[in-house]
């Protein structure tokens, strides 16, 4: 048997512990954490605890754990996103092949920095798109690829939040604004953009796209709304966002969204994190800026017409997918673990159930990481998802987020090399 693959990791937060550190909990044989970099102090603990770290091994910021030397093969990268670049530049410079959490990074010149680098210095560079690797996309792939429903036509995609998981997200949560991540579109929808261009098999030729942020802003809230839903809300009986009652749920999903409000999962724990941390505040009077509402129109270069469509207003979180093509239709829903496949000629309609899966991004997750590291084992470069080939969703973030903003549609071709001429290389 091989001896796992040694790893450090930068974050040990909801992705860099539930994710990756969990990973390796429950594979220990394939994958070691030999090392860490948190600024929490109590995080940094829990993950020295966890993976039985020296305490020379556990760093208080990332500069601290490349300063310290290569301490193994692989690095992944779970900071805050406006980190990504720098972290990951050093990473790649030091030696390290990486898997970075996406997005990539907050602006598309940084991205394609980091591209640039990890070709530069010969590394293994994975973004984790985790959804190429889930069984649900997979098998949509699949059908495509077989040409059972003809030659793509046309591709409707949705991205249904839920109105939960916008407001942890999106509206009290990390990615709330622009300037600290990045636009919706790309903090939340790259996954989505990185299905339509693996999907169609091809890049995009234009696009346009408008949107808002339409209702979790000042102006919805009453007069006596308080700031935050502890201090005595009048609308607490009527209102879903009320954050007591959702995080001190016995539910799974908001005690799993609890953990990223504190450590401390007792009630008394909740409480204080609500009354003192930004989870707490009410969804009307936060500092967000993102959209809760997002049309992007998409010409692939091969023709193919795609609507992406994305809400923070959803019952439960979940895409809705229809391929249509010259033979036949898809119709796909993750919520429902169901996809329906339609056949012009016949008539014929085959559902099909990917069956269960275990852990996030319907098992995805667990599957990227895995390929990630049979990649490094065997010295491959041409991971599904290395940065190269992500570079395009994200840049079709960006577009999309040009367009919104300037009401015109935009020529992707013109605006790779726009980004190109604009990018001086770092090290």
């Amino acid at each position: 048997m091989s001896q796992p693959l040694e790893a450090v990791i930068l974050g040990a937060g909801d992705r860099g512990h539930f994710c990756h550190g969990m990973y390796a909990q429950r594979n220990p044989h394939k994958l070691r954490i030999v090392a860490v970099a948190e600024p929490n102090a109590v995080l940094r603990e829990r993950f020295r605890e966890l993976h039985h770290l020296p305490p020379e091994r556990c760093f208080s910021t990332w500069e601290d754990l490349i300063a310290a030397g290569q301490l193994a093969p692989v690095l992944m990268n779970t900071t805050p996103d406006h980190l990504h670049a720098a972290s990951t530049i050093a990473a790649l410079k030091a030696g390290y092949h990486v898997l970075m959490e996406k997005p990539m990074a907050s602006t598309p010149q940084e991205c394609l920095q980091i591209v640039r680098a990890a070709e530069k210095y010969d590394r293994i560079l994975q973004v984790h798109h985790g959804m190429r690797y889930a069984p649900f996309q997979t098998m949509i792939h699949e059908i495509i690829q077989s040409g059972k429903i003809g030659q793509v036509m046309e591709y409707g995609h949705r991205e249904n939040i839920a109105f939960f998981h916008f407001a942890h997200a999106y509206v009290r949560g990390n990615w709330r604004r622009k300037d600290t991540s990045g636009p919706v579109i790309l903090t939340k929808c790259c996954h989505d953009l990185d299905l339509i261009v693996w999907y169609t098999g091809c890049r995009s030729k234009r696009l346009t796209s408008f949107g808002s942020l339409r209702y979790y802003r000042k102006e919805n809230a009453s007069p006596d709304y308080p700031e935050r839903c502890s201090d005595g809300c009048p609308a607490e009986a009527e209102c879903p966002y009320h954050a007591p009652r959702f995080y001190l749920s016995e539910d799974y999903i908001p005690r799993m969204f609890a953990q990223a409000v504190t450590p401390d999962l007792s009630k008394e724990g909740i409480l204080h994190a609500l009354r003192t941390g930004p989870y707490g505040r009410c969804v009307f009077r936060c500092d967000n800026d993102v959209l809760d509402n997002q049309l992007t129109l998409i010409e692939m270069e091969d023709g193919t017409n795609v609507t992406l469509s994305m809400h923070g207003f959803s019952h439960d979180g979940g895409r809705s997918i229809r391929v249509h093509g010259t033979g036949g239709t898809i119709m796909g829903e993750t919520l429902l673990r169901e996809i329906i496949v339609h056949d012009h000629l016949t008539g014929r309609q085959d559902i099909l159930h990917p069956g269960k899966v275990t852990g996030g991004h319907g098992g995805g997750d667990d599957g990227l990481i895995a390929a990630f590291i049979q990649s490094v084992q065997a010295g491959k470069q041409d991971v599904m998802t290395s940065g190269r080939i992500s570079l395009e969703s994200h840049l079709m973030a960006f577009a999309a987020e040009e367009s919104r903003i300037s009401g015109q549609p935009v020529d992707m071709a013109a605006y790779r090399q726009e980004v190109e001429a604009q990018v001086v290389d770092k090290e």
